[in-house]
């Protein structure tokens, strides 16, 4: 199966140590050009540039196409869009966004989208993390670095005992 990547999934595994997570469930990841500039270059020694410039396993490329217009009048930032185009270029089963406009963007082209939180809960599916271990990856993220409204942490919980 094939993954195209956005900042946020790849910033927020890294930072709870699951990175591998995406080796493990894909055969290919692809990363925009844009959004790895973004999390190494731009992101200096913020949580996840290092670990995301030594993943070799990481296809990064620029998307063939461009859209007509600029990605802002849409509501999207340059890597959302280039996450979007990447993804029907390559054909990807899957998009790993977190953004919600950018998700309901990708859905509406015919895209599979999941965030960061699906991501963590296929893992403890397929017996990559336990359910302790989902749970506190989830909560060290609400604890800082990303929001997590209590609707979706909630969510998250219920999908748990299932």
């Amino acid at each position: 199966m094939k993954a195209v990547v956005n900042s946020t999934p790849l910033i927020a595994l890294s930072v709870l140590n699951h990175l591998l997570v995406l080796k493990a469930l894909f055969d290919e990841i692809f990363v925009p050009s844009s959004v790895f500039e973004e999390v190494v270059l731009k992101g200096g020694n913020r949580p996840g540039s290092q670990e995301v410039a030594k993943a070799d396993w990481i296809i990064v490329k620029e998307p063939a196409e461009s859209f007509p217009l600029p990605p802002e009048l849409l509501g999207l930032d340059t890597g959302e869009m280039d996450v979007i185009l990447l993804a029907r270029e390559v054909k990807a089963d899957w998009v790993l966004i977190d953004e919600k406009l950018a998700r309901r963007v990708a859905k509406g082209l015919g895209l599979k989208v999941k965030g960061t939180l699906g991501l963590l809960l296929i893992a403890c599916r397929t017996g990559l993390v336990s359910k302790e271990e989902a749970r506190a990856a989830v909560q060290e993220l609400a604890s800082g670095l990303f929001r997590i409204s209590n609707r979706l942490f909630q969510w998250f919980e219920d999908q748990l005992r299932i």
